[in-house]
C-alpha cells in the first residue's frame, strides 16, 4: 500500500502529533509498505530528514507568531505534487487544520480516500490565546473531517467532541507507548541525588510549556515540604514559569534514553493541562512505572483508573494537584502499587499493536471505496 502521511508537524519539532506521525510511518515501513510524509519545513539550519524511515517532502512554512517553535505551512501546490507523483492509494491527515486542509482537498481531486486523525483540541486553544473563536475552531474542524472516509479520534472524550460537534464516520483510535524505552528499570539514583540532593521526593511535569498546559498549576506543590518539582519541556512559558515554580528544577527538552531515564526517576509524575486529546506522557509515565496525578478531562479519562494507577483531579485546581501530590508523597506504598499497576496496564499498548489497528482502518476504508465504485 502506499500511503501519503500529511501532517502539521514532524520531527525534529517535540509534540504528540509529531511523534505519532513518525511511528506511524515507521509501522508503515516495517509492514512492508510505502509511506512519504509531507510535512512543513523546519526552521533554518536544521538538518536532512536522513533519520526518517520513509521520504520527506518539506513545505515552506512561518514561526507562528508568539510560539517560534511551531510553524505553519505556507500555501503550496508540492502537497497535490507530492501525493500524484508518490502514486497513493490513500492519504492519512495528521492533526489537519493548515496543511491538511490541503492535503484533503488534493486527495478530493484525485479521487482518493483520506484518514483524519484528530489529535489536537483548537478549539481549546482559540480560548486560550485568544479568548474567542472557538466556534470557528470547530467549524474549520468539521468541514475538513467531514469530508474524510473516516476521522480517528485518540480517546473517548475525543470521540464525544467530534460526534457532538457533527463529525461523522469516527471511530476510536488510541496511541501506542514504547514500552522497551519507558521502563521502570531505568531508575537511576545518581539523576536521582543531582535533582534532589536532600531527598526530596520528586514531581515531574514533561511537556510543552506553554499557556494552555497550565503548568503553572504546579506552584502549590513546589511549597510542599520534602517535595522537589522537576520540568522537562521548553516553550513561550518557559520565563514566566521560572518565576512561578520557585525551587524547580528546569532540564529543557529531552527526549529519548535521557528522557526515559528521567522518568523512571521521578516519584510522581502531574499533568495539568486540561486540554489533552490523549496525552502521550501519562502513557509513558505509567510504562516507567511512576503513579500519576492528572486532570480528570479528556485524554486521561482513559489512561489513569482513578485510585488504581493515579489520581484524576479536577481541571484548573492548583489546590486539588497539590492535596493529590501530597497524598501520594505521605504513602510509599501507594505510590508503589500505583506504578505498578501503570506498567501492568500498558505493556500491551505498543506501537507495533496500535499501528496494526490503523491498518485494519485503512483496509476497511478502501474496501469501503472498493463496494462504493463496484454499487
Amino acid at each position: 500500500m502506499r500511503v501519503v502521511i500529511v501532517t502539521e508537524s514532524f520531527p525534529p519539532d517535540v509534540n504528540g502529533v509529531a511523534h505519532c506521525a513518525l511511528q506511524t510511518a515507521r509501522h508503515l515501513v516495517d509492514r512492508g509498505h510505502s509511506p512519504l510524509v509531507v510535512a512543513p519545513a523546519t526552521a533554518a539550519g536544521t538538518g536532512p530528514d536522513a533519520s526518517a524511515p520513509c521520504p520527506v517532502v518539506r513545505v515552506p512554512s512561518l514561526p507562528l507568531p508568539g510560539y517560534p517553535q511551531v510553524r505553519v505551512a505556507l500555501p503550496s501546490r508540492r502537497v497535490a505534487a507530492a501525493i500524484a507523483e508518490h502514486r497513493a492509494d490513500l492519504v492519512h491527515l495528521a492533526s489537519p487544520f493548515v496543511l491538511g486542509v490541503r492535503g484533503m482537498a488534493a486527495a478530493t481531486r484525485l479521487g482518493l480516500p483520506a484518514v483524519a486523525v484528530y489529535q489536537t483540541d483548537l478549539a481549546g486553544y482559540a480560548r486560550t490565546y485568544v479568548h474567542a473563536g472557538e466556534a470557528a475552531a470547530w467549524r474549520r474542524i468539521r468541514s475538513v473531517h467531514a469530508a474524510a472516509d473516516l476521522t480517528l479520534a485518540p480517546s473517548s472524550a475525543a470521540l464525544h467532541d467530534l460526534e457532538s460537534h457533527g463529525v461523522p464516520r469516527v471511530r476510536l483510535w488510541p496511541r501506542g507507548v514504547d514500552t522497551a524505552r519507558f521502563h521502570p528499570g531505568l531508575r537511576d539514583e545518581a539523576l536521582r541525588r543531582e535533582l534532589a540532593p536532600n531527598g526530596e521526593l520528586i514531581v515531574g511535569y514533561v511537556g510543552r510549556l506553554a499557556p494552555e498546559k497550565q503548568v503553572e498549576l504546579l506552584a502549590g506543590v513546589c511549597g510542599l515540604e520534602g517535595v522537589r518539582v522537576v520540568v522537562v519541556g521548553d516553550g513561550p512559558s518557559l520565563p514566566t514559569l521560572t518565576e512561578t515554580l520557585p525551587g524547580a528544577v528546569f532540564l529543557g527538552r529531552r527526549t529519548g534514553d535521557e528522557l526515559a531515564r528521567i522518568f523512571a526517576s521521578l516519584d510522581v509524575f502531574a499533568h495539568t493541562g486540561p486540554f489533552e486529546t490523549f496525552c502521550q506522557t501519562v502513557q509513558e509515565a505509567m510504562a516507567s512505572g511512576v503513579p500519576v496525578v492528572a486532570p480528570a478531562a479528556g485524554g486521561p479519562l482513559d489512561l489513569v483508573a482513578h485510585g488504581r494507577t493515579g489520581l484524576l483531579v479536577p481541571p484548573r485546581d492548583a489546590a486539588a494537584v497539590r492535596d493529590a501530590v501530597w497524598a501520594l508523597a505521605a504513602d510509599p506504598g501507594l505510590r508503589a502499587a500505583y506504578g505498578a499497576a501503570g506498567r501492568a496496564t500498558v505493556e500491551g499498548r505498543t506501537w507495533a499493536a496500535v499501528g496494526d489497528q490503523l491498518l485494519g482502518h485503512y483496509a476497511g476504508v478502501l474496501a469501503g471505496r472498493r463496494m462504493a465504485v463496484a454499487a
